[in-house]
C-alpha cells in the first residue's frame, strides 16, 4: 500500500502542534486544531481505555500529561474523557472525536502504542479498536507502531490503509527491553513481513545503512523528533518527511 505524495510534502507535528504553555497540550483538540490552522499534517498516538476504546493519549499512564494518575487502560473511556491534561481544561479525547475534527483536511499518521511491554505479540484489542474506528475514514489516514506485531495484526484487519514501522537505534540504555530485542529491533527485519511503506526512524541515526537499503528499495523514510531548523536540514538529506516538534517546521512553497 502506497502513501499518497501529501504524507511526503506536509510535516507531521508530533502529538498535533502541542505547546502546553499556550495551552496546547500533547494530543490535544486544541493542538490539533493548532495544525490545521497552520497546515501541518498530524501526528498523534492511541491507548487502550478498560472498556476497548482508542483513546488519543501517548503514554501508558496518566502521570505525566494530568494531574491525575494510574494506568489509562484502567479506566473507561467516559472516566478518561473526564481527566483533564494538564495545560488547558480539556479532557482526554477519542478517536471517533479526532477523525471528526480533523474530517480529511489533512493526513494523518495513527501510532499504535505497544501494549505487549516488550514488543512481543501479545496485541489485537488497540488494534481492533484502531480499526474499527478507521474503517470507513475518508481521509488521508496511516498507521505506525514500534511494535511489529501490532502492524501485522492491523494488516490483517485494514489491508487498504497504508502502515509503517517505528523504528530506531535501539540503545539498551535508553529502552526497556532486552539486549536482544534492541539489537532484533535495530535491523528493521519485519519491514516486508508486515508489509510497511514506509519507517519513521529516529532522526539522528538516519546514517544507518539499513535506512539507505530500505529507501533504495522504495520506503518512505519520515523521522522522529525533529526538534529545530538545523536539525531539520540535518534530516531531510536522508529522510522524505519529517516528524517535528518545539519549532514551526517549513511548508512547501
Amino acid at each position: 500500500m502506497t502513501l499518497p505524495a501529501v504524507f511526503y510534502d506536509l510535516p507531521l507535528a508530533h502529538r498535533a502542534l502541542h505547546d502546553v504553555n499556550a495551552g496546547r497540550p500533547e494530543n490535544s483538540r486544541a493542538a490539533i486544531r493548532a495544525a490545521i490552522a497552520a497546515g501541518y499534517g498530524i501526528e498523534i498516538d492511541v491507548q487502550l481505555s478498560a472498556d476497548g476504546v482508542a483513546m488519543v493519549f501517548h503514554d501508558y499512564a496518566l502521570d505525566r500529561l494530568t494531574g491525575d494518575n494510574g494506568a489509562v487502560r484502567l479506566r473507561s473511556a467516559v472516566a478518561l474523557s473526564a481527566v483533564t491534561l494538564c495545560g488547558n481544561d480539556e479532557g482526554i479525547p477519542d478517536l471517533t472525536e479526532v477523525l471528526a475534527l480533523v474530517d480529511g483536511r489533512l493526513p494523518l499518521v495513527v501510532e499504535i502504542k505497544d501494549q505487549d511491554g516488550a514488543m512481543g505479540p501479545d496485541v489485537g484489542p488497540l488494534e481492533a479498536a484502531t480499526a474499527e474506528v478507521l474503517r470507513g475514514y475518508r481521509g488521508d489516514v496511516a498507521v505506525m507502531s514500534f511494535n511489529p506485531h501490532s502492524i501485522a495484526h492491523m494488516a490483517e484487519l485494514l489491508p487498504d490503509v497504508p502502515r509503517g514501522l517505528v523504528t530506531s537505534a535501539y540503545d539498551p540504555a535508553d529502552w526497556p527491553l532486552s539486549a536482544q530485542t534492541c539489537e532484533d529491533l535495530r535491523g528493521i527485519p519485519d519491514y516486508d513481513r508486515v508489509g510497511a511503506s514506509f519507517i519513521s526512524h529516529e532522526w539522528d541515526d538516519l546514517d544507518r545503512p539499513r535506512v539507505a537499503e530500505l529507501k533504495a528499495q522504495g520506503a518512505m523514510i519520515c523521522c522522529w523528533t525533529v526538534k529545530s531548523a538545523t536539525a531539520e536540514a540535518q534530516a531531510r538529506a536522508i529522510a522524505d518527511n519529517i516528524t517535528f516538534e518545539g519549532y514551526l517546521a517549513a511548508l512547501p512553497a
